[in-house]
């Protein structure tokens, strides 16, 4: 049974790099610096996350059904994933995206106008 790579240290929670590399069949080894990517530094409930997202083809709706939680936190955990890689989440661009999903998801009877009003005033908070 293969462990996983732990990519943070316990003690000062800095991010570990990889000094060596073996194959077991011819004996090699590998010594240096080696970084692991990014994705390797994300926390197992968020590779969840993005596995299931990517096996929803990136449908929100679906990816709600799959983990039983409400769209705002599907976004939500979708901009932590998107932070944790690195780059920037902005707030206001979020909540302009949010209300236009709403408003389609709301037009094409996925949600009714309560749930719609619902999200909409938890996206103004």
């Amino acid at each position: 049974m293969a462990n996983n790579i732990i990519s943070i240290c316990a003690v000062c929670g800095n991010k570990l790099e990889v000094t060596e590399l073996y194959c077991h069949r011819c004996d090699t080894r590998y010594k240096g610096h080696f970084y692991l990517d990014k994705f390797s530094y994300l926390t197992p409930e968020q590779k969840f996350f993005i596995e299931v997202f990517l096996k929803c083809r990136g449908n929100i709706k679906e990816v709600e059904k799959e983990l039983d939680i409400s769209y705002p936190t599907v976004r939500s955990k979708l901009d932590d994933v998107i932070a944790s890689l690195g780059y920037k989440v902005m707030a206001n661009e979020k909540s302009d995206i949010n209300r236009k999903e709403i408003l389609d998801m709301l037009s094409k009877g996925e949600i009714t106008y309560d749930e719609a009003v619902k999200l909409l005033k938890e996206g103004d908070r």
